[in-house]
């Protein structure tokens, strides 16, 4: 008979003639996705299919007092739960009206539907070793439910639906006679009839006699979430989600290792009261201030709390008090699978300012966003990771900033502008260009740490294969952004500085042998990388087949193809002589890669575009690069770097 794979291992062929196992995605069976009202019905895209696969929709308005509303299939549409309430379900027609193969529907009387609200939602599909929804009939008796976590539950959430009654939590990191209260702030509790003292399995849980949990002839809802049981990514060996738990220093903090980026953490103080909270990427749990917390067990508004900080393999968190005990879920970040086509992760906008605030659509959750204006000004980066709002330019050495109009958010779709009185990045009448990009497998990525002067340290980061071309940069000092390209044509060894023309040369050993692995980097102990106590930023991208291209080639002095391996040709193209002087240039579709003149801009001045030059043109295959006097993009014997996008 076919073989299947087991303990979290996929086996494409089944072992040699079993049905191959289908990799699973982090991006698959979990989406926080913000939304705002419109005062209508509306259709939330997630592309999380509920409808075939089952699974839980948790919505919280980001305002006052509205309810933490949750809503899964196998309850079914508008049956509604509120988590900070001890109330029983409630079927309300017009709540949440359909569970689709691409997300949720939602009616009139949900709350998130109330016009201008801002919203966000949390959708958890069941998959094996991942997330599962059960129901049941208590019996009043000792007993079990079977489940089909595939894996052996490390956090379950009960409700009794029919009547009024607390929710009642088991963690793994609690002992199975010990239970929190979800709807309440209360220490963990000794309760040893919840879960009559067993320890789940990975086919059954345990009930005891308690009727917040198992009273006869009442009805109930179990949501089990798994811990660090593989069966995502290629080789179905990669955890998506964990319960743990940490114990804060004498200074409030702790790390917390997972072996992955988290995108959403659910926390809560087990030995003394305090609220559960949720902090998620996208209403931005930063690198850089307190996370924005929602709670579960109240119905209040977003606010500010202790600094969560995700890092390459887990988060950390500060502020929090002396010695705490909290016990958490965290969930990867994605996607997890690697990009097929550039429009999945890059999109290149051309835009006139508009002087009020303006949403930019991208097709996808854009994680870096470079604008820059075409009359002339600064290349301006703005990054989810660093926080929505804070400002690096790579025409100079200026440590970060925080204008408070430029950049307002990063959403699932799209980013959204302010009104701009600097003139930076939306001002009325002006052009820009915007160059959005989202980090995924072998595509793109971003890293930021804390220097500690230490030469050769090692920097983890999440691209997958090793990075081609990293663009770093202080951020609380100033200094130049530093840039290595693992093919120079120059030297191994050899680096140059974005915010100038200079060739690549030697920088002080900026990034040390053995530069770079598919798991990390190195940095040098060089103020300008790894200074003690320094922030910093960088920005790594590889070759996607397909999607992106690194690469070299050396001028002809007329016109050459180079091939990209597209089929559809380069959208984006940024180039930068090595071997002398040379600006960074770079063009796109959105302005014209055509046949004739091809605007660019340069990354390293604050130049208007130049419009009058035929320096590139289309291919399907990537680009053609023409040499012209004022580019010098092709000249002979001269070596460039480049990296075009499809």
């Amino acid at each position: 008979m076919p073989l299947q794979a087991t303990s979290g291992a996929a086996s494409y062929d089944a072992f040699g003639g079993g049905v191959p196992v289908v990799p699973q995605y982090i991006e698959e069976v979990f989406s926080c996705f913000l939304f705002t009202g419109t005062g209508s019905a509306q259709t939330i895209t997630n592309n999380i299919d509920l409808s075939t696969n089952g699974g839980l929709v948790w919505i919280k308005p980001r305002i006052a007092d509205t309810s933490n509303t949750l809503y899964d299939t196998a309850r079914g549409i508008n049956k509604q739960l509120s988590s900070e309430s001890d109330g029983a379900e409630s079927t309300t027609t017009g709540t949440l009206t359909a569970f689709n193969t691409n997300g949720f529907s939602i009616g009139t009387s949900e709350n998130a539907s109330t016009n201008g609200s801002n919203n966000a939602s949390w959708t958890f599909r069941k998959q094996p070793k991942f997330f599962d929804v059960v129901t049941w009939t208590g019996s009043g008796a000792n007993r079990t439910i079977a489940h089909n976590l595939g894996s052996v539950p490390a956090c379950i959430i009960v409700k009794r639906r029919n009547t009024f009654i607390n929710w009642q939590v088991y963690h793994r990191s609690l002992a199975n006679t010990e239970y929190l209260v979800l709807n309440d702030t209360a220490a963990k509790a000794t309760g040893t009839t919840r879960w009559n003292s067993t320890t789940p399995t990975s086919t059954v849980f345990s009930l005891g006699t308690d009727s917040s949990v198992n009273a006869s002839g009442d009805t109930y809802v179990a949501y089990l979430f798994a811990h660090d049981a593989g069966g995502f990514g290629l080789t179905g060996t990669d955890n998506v989600i964990s319960c743990g738990s940490f114990t804060t220093d004498a200074s409030g903090n702790a790390t917390v290792s997972l072996g992955y980026e988290p995108q959403w953490t659910l926390q809560k103080r087990t030995d003394a009261a305090g609220n559960w909270f949720i902090s998620d990427v996208m209403r931005g749990m930063t690198v850089s201030a307190a996370a924005n917390l929602l709670r579960p067990n109240l119905s209040d508004a977003e606010s500010t709390g202790g600094t969560i900080t995700p890092t390459a393999t887990g988060f950390t968190v500060s502020g929090y008090g002396n010695g705490l005990s909290i016990i958490y879920i965290a969930i990867r970040r994605g996607p997890m699978k690697v990009p097929t086509v550039g429009t999945s992760v890059f999109a290149p906008i051309a835009r006139t300012g508009t002087g009020a605030t303006a949403i930019v659509t991208t097709g996808f959750a854009p994680d870096l966003v470079t604008i820059q204006g075409r009359g002339g000004d600064a290349a301006f980066w703005f990054d989810r990771l660093r926080g929505f709002t804070k400002r690096l330019r790579s025409d100079g050495t200026s440590a970060e900033t925080s204008p408070t109009d430029e950049m307002l958010s990063m959403n699932n779709t799209n980013f959204v502008l302010g009104t701009d009185t600097s003139g930076s990045v939306n001002y009325s009448t002006l052009t820009y260009a915007n160059w959005a990009f989202r980090r995924a497998p072998s595509f793109f990525d971003e890293v930021c740490w804390i220097g500690d002067g230490i030469n050769g340290r090692s920097i983890t980061h999440n691209l997958n294969v090793e990075p081609e071309l990293i663009i770093a940069k202080q951020r609380s000092v100033s200094g130049d952004w530093i840039v290595y390209a693992k093919n120079n044509g120059v030297a191994q060894n050899a680096q140059a500085i974005l915010n100038g023309n200079k060739s690549f040369g030697w920088y002080g050993g900026i990034f040390p042998s053995p530069y770079a692995s598919s798991t990390t980097f190195q940095v040098a102990s060089n103020s300008v990388i790894n200074g003690s106590g320094t922030t910093y930023v960088a920005y790594l991208f590889a070759t996607c087949a397909g999607v992106s291209k690194v690469g070299t080639y050396t001028g002809n002095g007329s016109s050459q193809t180079i091939n990209c391996g597209f089929t559809g040709g380069a959208r984006f193209v940024l180039i930068k002589r090595t071997d002398s002087t040379g600006d960074w240039m770079v063009s796109d579709s959105a302005r014209g890669i055509v046949s004739g003149n091809d605007p660019y801009l340069e990354l390293n001045n604050t130049n208007s575009e130049v419009t009058g030059e035929d320096w590139l043109d289309t291919d399907s295959t990537g680009f053609v690069v023409n040499e012209v006097s004022g580019s010098n993009a092709n000249t002979s014997s001269a070596t460039y770097i480049f990296l075009a996008i499809a």
